[in-house]
């Protein structure tokens, strides 16, 4: 399928990795969580898959949300904005189905997806972005790598140059903090976007900016931070003390969210 909305196509989504600011695209978990975000001046949501998983009972990284990841798409896809997939490794080890897959998230709307190689062989991993290009055309591909996230960084180059040249749209690599690290990659990729992972405590956005990053994801945070503020709250209550100043939607705007 393709979209015929200039707000939230495939093209619409690539051009903002090339604006003048970074791409600072939050990850959503649900239809509220995702509707709230755009509604407040985001112009593309992510999924996350940390969320997605915790929220129905499951545990992330395991190939477990397949089908949960597709039905939250189908709910998403009609979002008056871009929406990104956090797909994991595309659940599965053969190309031809993580292809497949990716085919079934383009037809509920999707525009683009993350598959992460979890330092797997490059050449799987180069293998299942020649297959998600060739399943799934004009769907933006960010191909993670986990050199950072599960390693010490070894081997981040060569893989993030081979995910380039199999035709990755982006790449991604979580955890890396470095601005100087950051920086040698940019020169690298030669005008391939670079995604990163922020990191509370790690370098600003602009920070990020400078160096030349592309975009930057939330990934887990604002789910994480969800699950914090219920628990400050209710134990809040429970302790006689405030429940503090944070931003609390009403009751008429989160049902207005519905739809």
């Amino acid at each position: 399928m393709t979209d015929d909305n200039p707000v939230r196509s495939a093209d619409a989504f690539a051009a903002l990795h090339h604006a003048d600011r970074p791409l600072l695209l939050p990850n959503a978990w649900d239809h509220a969580s995702a509707l709230l975000l755009h509604a407040h001046g985001f112009p593309a949501v992510g999924t996350t898959s940390l969320g997605v998983a915790a929220a129905a009972g499951l545990p992330d990284g395991t190939r477990a949300t397949r089908e949960e990841t597709l039905r939250l798409a189908g709910v998403l896809g009609t979002l008056p904005c871009p929406l990104s997939v956090d797909a994991e490794d595309g659940f599965s080890d053969d190309p031809g189905e993580v292809g497949a897959f990716a085919a079934e998230l383009q037809a509920r709307g999707v525009v683009g997806i993350n598959l992460e190689d979890g330092l797997g062989p490059v050449d799987r991993h180069v293998a299942k972005i020649e297959a998600v290009r060739a399943a799934a055309p004009g769907l933006f591909v960010n191909a993670r790598t986990d050199t950072y996230w599960l390693g010490d960084g070894e081997g981040t180059l060569d893989r993030v140059l081979a995910y380039r040249d199999a035709g990755a749209d982006g790449v991604f690599v979580p955890g890396l903090t470095d601005p100087d690290a950051v920086a040698g990659l940019v020169r690298a990729l030669d005008g391939c976007p670079l995604n990163v992972l922020y990191a509370p405590g790690g370098p600003t956005l602009a920070r990020l900016a400078d160096a030349g990053v592309r975009r930057v994801s939330l990934g887990s945070l604002l789910y994480r931070r969800a699950l914090g503020a219920a628990l400050d709250a209710v134990v809040a209550v429970r302790d006689g003390r405030p429940t503090g100043e944070g931003t609390v939607p009403t009751y008429q705007e989160v049902q207005g969210l519905a739809g």
